[in-house]
Formats: structure tokens, sequence, C-alpha cells
């Protein structure tokens, strides 16, 4: 329905909305001899909120108990000791996050980036990982653990060779879907289910040495 309405003097129509899945939405507007600096206000101003209605943020915050981001990651979380995964938890996603996926890898090692660690299809309402999963691929819930480039499922801690530290990035993301990969998925398929879904990615970093 449209009405007739005055905008400092101008002429325009009211904006016709209809709800749909609990949102408003725009379906037509018309605004008539506005000045350009108006219309560029607008435009600013619209995408942000309609309504008091504010945009979804696209930030996400991944934070561990298990070490100091940036410092030096224990030897528990290592292969020199229980070899266990490090606590991780995360603040609330943006809207339409669908699943988590996780992955942690060391671009400091001899052959290339290494990857140790692989986690996907984490259901949207998880926002923590205790310390010392199970390496087993199905998870409560439905997450899954892939394999990695030990060639083994689930975890498996720093374990460079002596010399200089390496830092191991510890990265979450935010998906608008669900990647329903096969059991003991890899890292490089993963990589691909996840190509145009992400929504927000978080990471933390640590280092360790021999």
């Amino acid at each position: 329905m449209k009405e007739r309405c005055q905008v400092s003097g101008f002429r325009c129509q009211v904006l016709k909305l209809s709800r749909h899945d609990g949102r408003l939405v725009l379906l037509h507007r018309t605004l008539t001899g506005l000045p350009p600096l108006i219309l560029v206000i607008l435009a600013l101003v619209a995408p942000a909120e309609v309504f008091g209605q504010k945009a979804a943020s696209s930030k996400i915050e991944l934070k561990t108990t298990s070490f100091t981001p940036g410092g030096f990651i224990p030897k528990r979380f290592t292969c020199e000791a229980a070899n266990v995964s490090p606590a991780l938890a995360w603040t609330d996603p943006p809207l339409g996050t669908q699943s988590f996926a996780i992955i942690e890898d060391d671009p400091d090692a001899p052959s290339g980036t290494f990857v140790h660690w692989v986690v996907y299809d984490l259901p949207a309402a998880y926002r923590k990982l205790p310390e010392a999963l199970s390496g087993n691929d199905l998870m409560p819930d439905g997450g899954r653990q892939g394999i990695n480039d030990f060639s083994r499922t689930g975890y498996s801690g720093p374990c460079p060779p002596p010399g200089r530290p390496h830092r191991y990035f510890i990265r979450l993301y935010a998906l608008d879907a669900i990647p329903n990969l096969r059991p003991a998925a890899t890292r490089k398929e993963l990589d691909a289910a996840m190509q145009g879904h992400i929504l927000a990615q978080a990471e933390l970093m640590g280092r360790f040495q021999r």
C-alpha cells in the first residue's frame, strides 16, 4: 500500500514492506526530487538499519585458556607430552551461521604448510570445544574431525624438528552451510567445501620449538 508524504518539502512514497522469516523486506521505494546528497546518505544508512533493525556483525572472536595467544604452547599440547587438543571458545557468530570449521596448521614446516587438525560440521549452537578431544572422527551432536598430515584422525600437536620456533595457527570459520563431507576428510577437501560460504573467521597463534 502506497501513501503520499512530505520530506522537507519534497514528494515521496512510503516504503512498501512485507515480513519474511522475521525480517522486514523492502519491496518498493520511490523518492522524487531529493537532492543527491540526501540520496547518498540514505544509501549508506538503509542497509545497516531498517526501522530499528541493525545489520548483523561479521566479526567473531576465538579464545583459549590452554596457552597465551602469541606465546609458547605448553608441552602438554605437543608431541613431547600428552599431545592433547587445546580448549577453545568463541563469541556469537553472524546471523545465518549454519556450522563451524576449525583448521590448525604450521606454515613454518620444512616441507611447507603442515596440517595438525581439521574439524568440520560443528553445529551452529556450539560456542566451545573442551580440552583433550577424542581422536574419533564422529563427535557429539554431529561434528567431525578430519585427517591431518600425520595421517591421523583428530588432533596431533606441534612436533617440529629441532631449531627455531614454529608458529601454529588455529583458525575458526563460521559458515552459512554444512559441508557434509565424507568421514575423515582432508584439509584440501574442507577448503574446497568452504569456498563462498565463510561468513566470518578468527584465529589464534602459538609458538613451539624443540
